[in-house]
């Protein structure tokens, strides 16, 4: 009751470390779902693609179960997908409340989410240099490491720029399994507290957040694709 009559008096001296510590708990619960889902995504991603009919590593029979997979858990609303993995949440982490737990599922659902992206941007990639590279005897591994992802480097920085968002996203539904973050702060001490002056705190901090990885990636991609032209 207390936390109530501060919060709607706006009483930024008791928010303030509230708010630092949702903004912490946000850029980790980001920041480790974008590294750890992001590099297994990537992996997935090159499999999908390998896997193709006429591709890298031809094989339809995986193509084909990994494609429905990533098809079925992909379009699965994050709020449900965490309470229907809570069972193994549990089982791996130990709980299912707080922010190792809200950062297990946002793994698992941002490693599909990328997997695609990445898949998608690596269709683009001409042919021809790809059957170059083959031709003066390079390995699958080499082809994939040093001609197929440079090759599409510049649309997949802009791919895990449109990822960060979901992971942002994501982050802000997290406050439901006690995950904390922006989302729960503005929920908790805005939206329930009728105090539109902290909800907009936190939804002006997370648009900040976004045109700034928006705004190096943009950059990091226009010098990558220059270079290639």
């Amino acid at each position: 009751m207390g936390t109530i009559t501060l919060a709607a008096n706006q009483d930024w001296s008791i928010l303030k470390p509230m708010l630092f510590q949702s903004i912490a708990q946000t850029l980790e619960m980001v920041f480790i779902t974008l590294v750890v889902g992001g590099i297994l995504g990537l992996v997935l991603g090159v499999i999908l693609y390998g896997t193709r009919p006429g591709n890298l590593f031809e094989n339809s029979v995986v193509y084909r179960i990994l494609d429905i997979i990533v098809n079925i858990v992909r379009p699965i609303p994050f709020i449900i997908f965490l309470a229907a993995i809570q069972p193994l949440t549990m089982k791996v982490v130990g709980t299912s409340i707080g922010t190792a737990a809200a950062i297990f599922p946002m793994i698992i659902m941002a490693t599909f989410a990328t997997s695609r992206l990445v898949e998608q941007n690596l269709v683009p990639v001409d042919r021809g240099v790809i059957e170059a590279a083959r031709s003066m005897g390079a390995s699958t591994f080499t082809i994939i490491r040093t001609v197929l992802i440079p090759e599409a480097l510049g649309p997949l920085i802009l791919a895990y720029a449109f990822l960060f968002i979901s992971i942002l996203d994501m982050s802000a539904m997290a406050g439901y399994i006690g995950g904390g973050g922006l989302g729960n702060f503005a929920i908790s001490y805005g939206y329930q507290k009728f105090d539109p002056a902290v909800t907009w705190t936190a939804v002006i901090i997370m648009i900040v957040l976004v045109q700034v990885v928006q705004a190096i990636a943009n950059m990091l991609a226009k010098r990558i694709l220059k270079r290639q032209k």
